[in-house]
């Protein structure tokens, strides 16, 4: 797999009426409004939200690319952190666009990582029944993983990501220069989602991850954009092949059934999404070694990898009761069925959806 360059790369997520563009180029954000004035057919309203932690570093250069295209651009600024992901941040989206008066046809833009885009996402899916909206991810995750596919949804105390709907972007615009303003624990949890597709469906980008790991935490410029566009491929495949999850896309959630509950268990403040992905991949890891569908070791392979991209690896002490319980409410579920993401080997992962209680006791035991 070798290192691509700066230049622009477009990937197509062919969905039928619902296609649209990955664009990935370093500097991209000042040409933002030249490409929105192709996507509509005269420049007119739109709104950029963002969060306090973005809007300063970035909001007055989309402004100014959106403004000189002709577009005439209001804001609506949320707090940050996952624990915002709530249906008040949801309300406050919703009461600017009607302040705003977008009909439908004017875009909503999400400024921000997978907490912005998920958000504005979902409100626009809402919003006079469904307006246009556009990601540019300013987050290694979001860049990776969260922009693209179409997953919008907010929180609910009982479960991450319980309300929500499949609502594809109108484009997705990657500028890879924005990580730059990053503190090395978001690029971190960033990494963590771009292992899982080496993980789930491709073993030699694993092995890539491992060997330019160190260049992608100092954001080597051509090993980043290799990176970023590998995962959004792989993304892209799986959701044209199965795009409201009714088989295969499942397997994106390699170690969300216990990354979400250990979230959910820790109130949301504890630790980023990547980094209870990473040890919720563990855990994966460990009980398809004990239920005989992996081979020992692979945890210890993975493990290795996430120790040297700096995740945690300690998996937090709960109950398996209360285990069970934050799993039960996962948004994955069939019935009463708790899904499970589990590996045969690097590369090749399945759904599990008749894993006994007792294995999930016996796996929390061995944390003892």
């Amino acid at each position: 797999m070798s290192d691509t360059t700066n230049q622009a790369q477009i990937y197509r997520v062919d969905l039928d009426s619902r296609s649209y563009d990955i664009h990935i180029e370093p500097g991209c954000l000042s040409k933002l409004g030249e490409t929105m004035s192709t996507l509509f057919d005269a420049p007119s309203r739109c709104m950029v939200i963002s969060n306090v932690t973005i809007a300063p570093l970035y909001m007055e250069q989309v402004r100014s690319a959106l403004e000189l295209a002709g577009w005439q651009v209001s804001e609506c600024i949320l707090d940050d952190g996952e624990c915002y992901k709530t249906m008040n941040s949801f309300s406050l989206i919703m009461d600017a666009l009607m302040d705003a008066r977008l009909s439908r046809n004017e875009p909503v833009l999400a400024l921000g990582g997978g907490v912005v885009g998920d958000m504005t996402g979902f409100a626009a899916a809402c919003y006079r029944q469904g307006i246009p909206f556009i990601q540019i991810p300013t987050t290694v995750l979001a860049q990776v993983d969260s922009s693209v596919g179409g997953k919008t949804a907010i929180n609910h105390p009982h479960g991450k990501n319980m309300i929500g709907a499949f609502y594809q972007p109108k484009l997705v615009w990657i500028d890879p220069l924005v990580l730059n303003t990053l503190d090395m624990r978001q690029i971190r949890a960033g990494l963590g989602e771009a292992i899982k597709y080496g993980l789930i469906r491709d073993a030699a980008f694993f092995d890539w991850m491992q060997q330019h790991l160190d260049d992608a935490l100092h954001l080597d410029g051509p090993a980043l954009s290799t990176m970023i566009h590998a995962c959004c491929r792989h993304k892209a495949e799986v959701v044209m092949a199965d795009e409201t999850e009714q088989g295969m896309r499942a397997l994106l959630n390699l170690g969300h059934t216990f990354g979400h509950a250990i979230e959910s268990m820790t109130g949301y403040t504890t630790f980023l999404h990547g980094e209870a992905v990473a040890m919720g991949t563990l855990m994966a890891a460990r009980l398809s070694e004990q239920l005989g569908y992996a081979a020992n070791g692979i945890e210890a392979q993975i493990c290795r990898c996430y120790e040297q991209a700096g995740l945690p690896t300690t998996i937090p002490q709960f109950s398996a009761e209360a285990w069970l319980n934050a799993m039960g409410h996962d948004k994955k579920n069939i019935g009463s069925r708790i899904r499970y993401v589990l590996l045969h080997q690097i590369g090749d992962a399945f759904v599990a959806e008749h894993v006994e209680p007792a294995s999930i006791k016996a796996l929390v035991k061995s944390y003892d």
